[in-house]
């Protein structure tokens, strides 16, 4: 979409640019903060290739986007591979990597978009994904334009990085944890691009970070005295507190099986856009289900190609012979895009078997849903970590350390039936629940997620 100088009303005006990873858990986190942005009345500018622009309003919880002007740039073609499930070394979607280094000829029209707003607006504050930093590098050059880092994971997560550099010394907040490698959450391909991004995050005037105080204030609280002074902002939750209420034409058809199921009764299990399982492993996951006699919605798609508008169609992942036939009153195998905010905030939604990406915990956490927890890659392990270990609104079904081995039928089964059918699983439930409370009240009037938004918008228009 193109710009138009007419979008800014006069010189006093600040905006904001937003520059997301082209990935659906970074496109997803940042159109959310365009909208808690926006709604202070500040015109929020979104930035990204045509295409991730297009998936990104694609798959938004909201119909209407208003206030948003979207740039879509012009990228070098990219090759757009199918996900490879059977890669020896890492379940990392290493088949993005094409797109990802495409995003990064972002840099000259994000510059020329700059420039342009530089000299229209009072401000320009810029909040890049982390390794979008080289792209957002040259504001730095820019009088009236502010750079902002922001990290769409936990701040636990980025704590124990920085905690593992320095040998892991004592620390009262991370004493007695089980804190998983990095082994095999990262390709060396990527970590090449995570480094060469690196440099250029020293360049920021403050650090944002999706997440709330009530979540991980502690490590948040560590992050600071690492970033020697500087500013960071736990803006967090960003995705709504409740889903959008939608008429019945709108509605996803497992939502009307969901009304027909008793409260905390369903599991819904599903494992990110970044994830392909191995056709064995399908196999052990349907057993699982089938054998612990639980009601579910199981998500069950290809992994999300570079581009996912791609003409060759992602192909249909195969169950076990008859099983939908055999589970049909028991449950439900979605395998078009699932609306998951809706399906976590449902009274029928009493635990969910996930991948542990940023997202999905947080979705999860503040619709008060405990997690059975698979990481596959990424921050994932370590975010995975916190569910379990720190707030304890969780259960462990693979452990980072067992990561190349198949999870077998029986494992699904007994984490199944723990999470939904025991005292343990109904005590997370109890504790998410409170968990929950406690997140929705501080984004109230005066609680600390409130006053911390506050603090950033008064901050960026002073």
């Amino acid at each position: 979409m193109a710009f138009n100088g007419d979008n800014l009303a006069d010189k006093n005006q600040v905006v904001v640019v937003l520059i997301p990873f082209p990935a659906q858990g970074h496109l997803n986190q940042l159109m959310h903060l365009s909208h808690l942005i926006s709604s202070h009345n500040i015109p929020v500018h979104y930035v990204s290739t045509v295409t991730h622009i297009r998936q990104a309003t694609l798959r938004h919880h909201k119909s209407i986007i208003s206030n948003i002007h979207f740039h879509g740039f012009e990228v070098p073609p990219f090759v757009s591979p199918p996900p490879n499930p059977n890669n020896p070394e890492t379940d990392f979607p290493t088949h993005l990597i094409p797109s990802l280094e495409a995003s990064m000829h972002l840099r000259e029209p994000v510059r020329k978009l700059l420039q342009s707003l530089s000299f229209q607006a009072k401000r320009v504050v810029v909040i890049h994904d982390s390794p979008m930093a080289s792209v957002a590098q040259d504001a730095t050059n820019m009088p009236n334009v502010e750079n902002y880092t922001f990290h769409c994971t936990c701040a636990f997560s980025v704590y124990v990085s920085f905690w593992d550099k320095m040998g892991r010394p004592s620390v009262e907040a991370m004493h007695a944890l089980k804190i998983p490698s990095l082994e095999g959450c990262f390709p060396t391909q990527f970590l090449d691009f995570l480094i060469a991004n690196r440099d250029f995050l020293k360049l920021s005037d403050g650090i944002v970070y999706n997440t709330s105080r009530v979540i991980d204030g502690d490590y948040i609280d560590l992050m600071e005295v690492i970033t020697g002074g500087k500013k960071i902002w736990a803006l967090g939750p960003f995705n709504p507190l409740a889903a959008e209420k939608k008429g019945s034409k709108e509605r996803h058809s497992c939502m009307e099986w969901l009304d027909k199921q008793k409260p905390n009764s369903v599991i819904y299990v599903s494992f990110g856009t970044t994830t392909t399982l191995k056709v064995e492993q399908i196999e052990q996951v349907a057993t699982g289900l089938e054998q612990s006699k639980q009601k579910f919605i199981w998500v069950l798609r290809d992994a999300d190609k570079g581009d996912i508008f791609d003409e060759n169609e992602a192909k249909r992942l195969e169950l076990p012979n008859g099983f939908e036939e055999r589970v049909k009153d028991m449950g439900l195998v979605v395998r078009d895009w699932a609306p998951q905010l809706e399906i976590l905030s449902h009274s029928s939604t009493g635990g969910f078997m996930s991948h542990c990406g940023w997202n999905s915990c947080l979705e999860s956490i503040t619709m008060g849903v405990p997690i059975a927890t698979w990481p596959f890659h990424s921050d994932q392990p370590r975010n995975a970590a916190l569910i379990t270990e720190v707030l304890k609104v969780g259960l462990v079904v693979k452990d980072w350390s067992q990561r190349n081995s198949l999870v077998s039928g029986s494992v699904v089964e007994d984490a199944v039936r723990r999470l939904m059918q025991t005292e343990e699983g109904d005590e997370m439930r109890e504790r998410a629940g409170r968990l929950k409370n406690a997140i929705h009240k501080s984004t109230e009037e005066g609680g600390v997620s409130h006053t911390e938004m506050d603090s950033f918008i008064a901050h960026i228009t002073k």
